[in-house]
C-alpha cells in the first residue's frame, strides 16, 4: 500500500471492485475524509514504491516516443519542484502552464503539486490577449512554455518569471527565459519539500471554454480534482495495469480528467498521442502500437474517427467513452458496428468531475448520458420557477437535503457537498465573484445550466443548455435532439440548430450544417437534408431554414451556438446561401 492514505485507497478499491455493479457502487460509496492531502507525495509516490518499473507515461509523437516509469517520473517531478522553488515559487503562488502533450507537462504538474503551487493550465492555441487575461486574472508569477511559443509570448507581463522546456541547451535559453534543463541539477534531492498540503488549499485555476460568455475562472483544491476524479475513474472503467489513451488537448479540464488524475488513481499507464493535426488513421495505429485497453475522446474526435475505415483497425480496447458534449447516437452506432464496442457517454464540467455517466456493464439507453455517478446526488429543477421536477429540468447537484437520486428512489441521509465541486467562481485569483456564485449556488443546489430528462429507471437524457433551448409555435425545441437527427444524414458531419426569428411562429429552427468531404453545398443537398428531418422529426420540430457553414467553436472544440444565435437575431434580410423548406416541394 506504500504511503497512500488508507481511506483513499479503500474508496478507490471499492469502486474498482464494483465497477460493473452500479447499484452497489453508487449506494455504498462515500468520499474519503482527508484533512491533509497532496496528490504527488501522498498518492503518486506510493505508486512509484509499489510499481517502480511500471510505465506511468507513454508519449507518442509520430515515430518518436518516450516512456517514463512511475519511479522515474517521481524523481523528475521532485527535481522540478526544487527548480520552481529556486525561482521563487512558493505555496499558493500561481504558475501558468502553456504546454502541448509533451512529457514536461506531467513532470511540472506533479512538481507544482509537491510544492503546493497553484497551476493555471492554458491551451497553446490561445491568443496572446487570452493568455494576458489569464496572467492578470489568475495572478500568475511564473510562465512555462515551449520554444515555438516563446516569441509570441514575449509581450506578456515583463515581471513574469519564464521557463522554456525545450530551450537551446545547457548554455541557457532565449533571453529572459530559464532553461528547464536546470532541473537536472536537483535530481536525487530531498523529497520532503514543502510539507503536507491542507485539503482545502487551492491547486488548480481553470478558465472555462467560454461557449456563451467570457471564460469563467474556476478554483479547485488539493482534493476536488485529484480525489474527486474517483467518479471519473469509475465511469471510464479503469483498473490497475490498464493502458489508457485520452485524445484531448492540454489546457482544458478534460485533459486533467483522463490524462492525469483518473488513470493514476487507478494505477494505469497514460498514453499520450501528440499530434499537430488529428489523423484518424494515425490514432488507430497508436491504439494498435500501445495495445491500449481504454480510450476516451471528445465528440469532435469521434465524429472525425467514424469518417475513417474503422473496420480496418486492430486494437485491444475494452472500454470506449466520450465526454465534453453529448455524442450523437449515429456516431455511437457506427463505432458499435465496426468495433463491437459501445461508446459510453459521460457528463461533467470544468466545475466538477464526471457527474453522470453510463458505467461499465450496465444497460445503455440510446441517447442517454447515463445515471448519477458515485458521490453525486442530483435534483432536477424547473429553470423558471426553481421548483423540483422529477421528470425534466435543470440538472443540479444537491448540497443539502434528504432525497437521493440514483439507482433507486429510496430516501437516504442528507447528501454532503460533493467533494469534486469547485470552491466557486473567482473574479480574479483570490477574489470570489459574488454575482456568479450567487446564481450558481442559489436554492441550496449547484446549477449546471444544463436541462435534462429523467426516465423511470433514473437515466438522464440531455436536452440542451438552459439558454440554448427555445420555443417555436409554443413548442419547446431541443437543439441537440434535432442535431442528432441531422447528423444521421450521410452528407452531414456536424450541425448546430438555433432559433431564427419568424413573424408568425415567433421563431423557427434553423440549422447550420458542416458537410462531409465530397458533398456539395447546393440546393439538392439542402433538399435532401430537409426531407430527412421531415421524415424523422415531429412536424413542429422541422428545420425551416438551413445554411452550410463552418461552425464556430471554442478552442476546446465546443460549438458556440451563441454566435449563430446572435447572427440570426441581427439578420434583417435573407442571407445569401440560406435554403428554406418553402423553397422545395416535398
Amino acid at each position: 500500500m506504500g504511503r497512500q492514505p488508507v481511506g483513499l485507497r479503500a474508496a478507490r478499491d471499492f469502486l474498482i471492485q464494483h465497477r460493473e455493479d452500479y447499484a452497489t457502487a453508487y449506494g455504498g460509496f462515500s468520499w474519503p475524509d482527508l484533512p491533509v492531502f497532496n496528490f504527488a507525495t501522498d498518492w503518486f509516490d506510493g505508486l512509484a514504491e509499489e510499481n517502480p518499473d511500471g510505465t506511468a507515461l507513454w508519449v507518442i509523437d509520430g515515430d518518436r516516443e518516450r516512456r517514463l516509469s512511475f519511479a522515474e517520473l517521481a524523481d523528475r517531478s521532485v527535481a522540478v519542484a526544487h527548480l520552481l522553488a529556486e525561482l521563487g515559487l512558493r505555496r499558493g503562488d500561481r504558475l501558468l502552464l502553456v504546454l502541448g502533450n509533451v512529457a514536461p507537462l506531467w513532470e511540472i504538474m506533479l512538481g507544482a503539486i509537491r510544492l503546493g503551487a497553484v497551476i493555471i493550465p492554458a491551451a497553446q492555441q490561445l491568443s496572446a490577449t487570452d493568455l494576458a487575461d489569464r496572467i492578470d486574472r489568475g495572478g500568475a508569477r511564473l510562465l512555462v512554455a515551449q520554444a515555438a511559443d516563446a516569441e509570441r509570448l514575449e509581450g506578456l507581463n515583463p515581471e513574469l518569471g519564464r521557463i522554456l522546456v525545450d530551450g537551446p541547451g545547457p548554455e541557457g535559453a532565449a533571453d529572459g527565459w530559464i532553461d528547464y534543463a536546470r532541473a537536472e541539477e536537483s535530481r536525487g534531492a530531498d523529497r520532503q519539500l514543502p510539507g503536507a498540503s491542507k485539503s482545502g488549499d487551492p491547486l488548480l485555476l481553470y478558465f472555462t471554454s467560454g461557449t456563451t460568455a467570457q471564460p469563467k475562472l474556476v478554483q479547485h483544491t488539493q482534493l476536488s480534482y485529484p480525489v474527486g476524479h474517483l467518479s471519473t475513474m469509475f465511469w471510464i472503467g479503469l483498473k490497475p495495469g490498464d493502458v489508457h489513451l485520452n485524445a484531448a488537448s492540454p489546457g482544458w479540464a478534460k485533459h486533467a480528467w483522463s490524462s492525469l488524475f483518473a488513470p493514476w488513481l487507478a494505477g494505469a499507464t497514460i498514453v499520450v498521442y501528440n499530434y499537430a493535426r488529428f489523423d484518424p488513421d494515425d490514432l488507430m495505429r497508436v491504439l494498435e502500437r500501445t495495445r491500449a485497453s481504454t480510450l476516451c475522446a471528445p465528440p469532435t474526435v469521434w465524429r472525425m474517427l467514424v469518417q475513417a475505415d474503422l473496420a480496418s483497425a486492430r486494437h485491444e480496447l475494452r472500454e470506449c467513452v466520450s465526454a465534453g458534449e453529448p455524442l450523437n447516437p449515429e456516431v455511437i452506432e457506427k463505432v458499435r458496428q465496426a468495433w463491437h464496442l459501445t461508446i459510453r457517454d459521460g457528463y461533467g464540467q470544468t466545475e466538477t468531475t464526471a457527474q453522470v455517466g453510463n458505467s461499465p456493464g450496465q444497460p445503455l439507453k440510446p441517447g442517454s448520458m447515463g445515471r448519477p455517478l458515485p458521490g453525486y446526488t442530483i435534483r432536477l429543477v424547473d429553470p423558471v420557477s426553481g421548483e423540483a421536477n422529477d421528470r425534466e429540468g435543470e440538472l443540479c447537484l444537491e448540497l443539502t437535503g434528504t432525497a437521493r437520486s440514483g439507482c433507486d428512489r429510496d430516501p437516504g441521509p442528507a447528501p454532503e457537498r460533493p467533494l469534486p465541486l469547485m470552491t466557486g467562481y473567482q473574479h480574479r485569483a483570490g477574489e470570489y465573484d459574488p454575482e456568479l456564485n450567487d446564481g450558481a449556488f442559489a436554492g441550496g443546489v449547484y446549477h449546471t445550466g444544463d436541462v435534462v430528462e429523467r426516465d423511470e429507471d433514473g437515466y438522464l437524457t440531455f436536452i440542451g443548455r438552459a439558454d440554448d433551448v427555445f420555443k417555436a409555435s409554443g413548442y419547446r425545441i431541443s437543439p441537440f435532439e434535432l442535431e442528432s437527427v441531422l447528423i444521421e444524414h450521410p452528407a452531414v458531419v456536424e450541425a448546430a440548430v438555433v432559433p431564427s426569428p419568424d413573424p408568425v411562429r415567433g421563431a423557427v429552427p434553423k440549422a447550420y450544417v458542416s458537410l462531409a468531404a465530397g458533398q456539395q453545398p447546393d440546393a439538392d443537398t439542402a433538399r435532401s437534408i430537409l426531407a430527412h428531418v421531415r421524415d424523422h422529426a415531429a412536424p413542429y420540430q422541422r428545420i425551416r431554414k438551413l445554411e452550410f457553414a463552418e461552425l464556430p467553436k471554442t478552442i476546446s472544440g465546443k460549438i458556440r451556438r451563441v454566435e449563430l444565435r446572435t447572427a440570426e437575431e441581427r439578420q434583417s434580410e435573407r442571407p445569401a446561401g440560406e435554403f428554406r423548406d418553402s423553397d422545395f416541394v416535398f
